[in-house]
């Protein structure tokens, strides 16, 4: 009888051990996910035309992989587009739409982030990398959140900081390059670059004013992009290294589109047209046609797809990977933008490119304060636009007011230079598209009206900087980067020494 009962034991324990085993096996087979995403860029890597620019690493991944042309962004703003990647459904369904809102606000349900539908699938999930800019551990999301922890009891949206090892697999990574984001280090980079970009070198679109500050800054702005090229061999290197390339899926992508004029926060071509280059793990290699529309929740959702994680019901991204894949337009959305509460919804379509302003009343150029320090292109051509140097395509950005809609054929107007609203041939184009965007309006109505933005400084601090330090301002106006992290560190001791004068004015007239 004892004998008995201890083969019987023995069985059960080596039953019980083989379904752990093939639990893990099945668990170890599914791939590693390295989501790289790089800050405030365009199709601006030597692999999809850019002159000047050299990305030897983006390029060898796009020819071992797939180099997507048309995805674009369902927002041009960091944070709302990053929401909306985040859950895989749109920002403004989520209530996610405007810029840096609502981070006290947890997501409405059923939406959840899609870190943790991951872990629920047996994912590690890693933030960051201790070897690039910054760490890479961006996550700028407009919902309650937390980096690290779990999501169920405090919000948290990853396991763990900085590094991936064996032991993490299968692991999602995502690590942010931002050295392509505005920053006061471009000028550092550029000066530490073996091969600076030569201006001379660099091809302007026509709504640029070719000027020497443009055309230093446009330099500066790819110098950035070969740093990132860097970071990403470095990336490659380690997961070689570790042995555990083969069975990776790396997937780079932009936030948004460039930071300079009709990019980051307009739905223009370069700020929502966003890059895509996915290296397969073998066994998933996809070799559909590379310029299918594709929106940014559908990497969300081919993602989750790739993991073997069933897709929720709320998704409005879809898995491009799918047999059934067949997106027809993107949607995008622009509200609110630091102190700017614009409104816009575009439909980008195969060729056609249609944009609502909900608030025409808001030129292009709105004296932003966070743009007034980062687009040395703006007010080098303001000065030109008051002296009359500009043409005509030039002009139209600094025109008082907005057309309430705007219609592109970028297939033959790349620049987007012909509104063609007015124009009787494409009446039809603009009957259909104009009912898409309604209709995308409605289905994408928010299903919270919460509405608690971030306070910001507006044009306070560049008055400040104009009326304390002129000369710093001219070199502004001129087209130089003067510095939004050393400026902004002077304008808040400059407000809290007025707090504190008042505060014993105060003191003094109760004595």
């Amino acid at each position: 009888m004892k004998l008995f009962k201890t083969c019987f034991l023995v069985a059960l324990l080596c039953l019980f051990f083989s379904c752990k085993s093939e639990e893990q096996t099945k668990t170890m087979d599914k791939p590693n996910i390295v989501w790289v995403m790089l800050e405030d860029i365009s199709n601006d890597f030597e692999c999809y035309g850019m002159p000047a620019v050299k990305t030897p690493t983006f390029n060898a991944l796009a020819e071992e992989g797939t180099l997507y042309y048309n995805c674009y962004g369902t927002a041009s703003i960091c944070s709302t587009n990053r929401s909306a990647m985040m859950v895989g459904a749109h920002q403004r369904l989520t209530n996610t739409q405007h810029h840096r809102s609502n981070r006290d606000e947890p997501l409405s349900a059923p939406f959840q982030p899609f870190t943790y539908l991951l872990k629920q699938e047996g994912y590690t999930n890693i933030l960051g990398h201790k070897n690039v800019m910054k760490k890479g551990r961006k996550i700028d999301v407009n919902f309650k959140h937390k980096p690290i922890g779990n999501w169920e009891k405090d919000y948290g949206l990853f396991d763990k900081f900085d590094e991936f090892t064996a032991d993490d697999q299968p692991f999602f990574a995502q690590i942010q390059l931002a050295v392509t984001h505005r920053g006061d280090w471009w000028s550092d980079v550029r000066e530490q670059s073996k091969h600076p970009v030569n201006p001379a070198d660099v091809q302007l679109p026509p709504e640029y004013a070719d000027h020497p500050a443009i055309r230093l800054d446009w330099a500066k702005y790819l110098d950035q992009i070969e740093y990132a090229d860097n970071e990403m061999k470095m990336l490659i290197e380690e997961l070689k290294a570790k042995g555990i390339y083969d069975n990776t899926i790396i997937i780079v992508i932009g936030d948004n589109g460039r930071c300079n004029i009709k990019g980051k926060g307009y739905l223009f071509d370069p700020g929502s047209r966003i890059p895509l280059i996915v290296k397969w793990p073998k066994g998933y290699e996809h070799d559909k046609e590379s310029q299918q529309i594709i929106a940014s929740t559908d990497i969300t959702a081919t993602i989750l797809d790739i993991a073997g994680v069933e897709l929720p019901d709320y998704l409005t991204g879809q898995s491009f990977i799918d047999e059934h894949f067949d997106r027809k337009n993107v949607y995008s959305f622009r509200g609110l933008w630091d102190e700017i509460p614009e409104q816009v919804s575009s439909i980008t379509g195969d060729r056609f490119r249609y944009i609502r302003n909900d608030k025409p009343e808001i030129p292009y150029d709105a004296h932003q304060g966070y743009l007034e320090w980062y687009r040395p292109a703006v007010h080098v051509m303001r000065t030109l636009e008051k002296e009359g140097k500009l043409n005509d395509i030039q002009q139209r950005w600094f025109a008082s007011s907005k057309p309430v809609e705007e219609l592109y054929d970028f297939i033959n107007d790349p620049n987007e230079t012909q509104n063609l609203v007015n124009n009787p041939e494409y009446k039809n184009v603009l009957l259909k598209m104009r009912e898409e965007a309604l209709e995308m309006d409605k289905k994408m109505t928010p299903v919270s009206n919460v509405y608690n933005p971030k306070p910001v400084p507006g044009l306070a601090a560049v008055n400040f900087v104009k009326e304390h330090y002129p000369e710093d301002y001219q070199r502004m106006v001129d087209g130089e980067e003067i510095g939004h992290k050393k400026f902004s560190k002077l304008y808040k001791r400059h407000l809290a020494k007025e707090k504190k004068t008042i505060s014993e004015i105060k003191i003094d007239s109760s004595i």
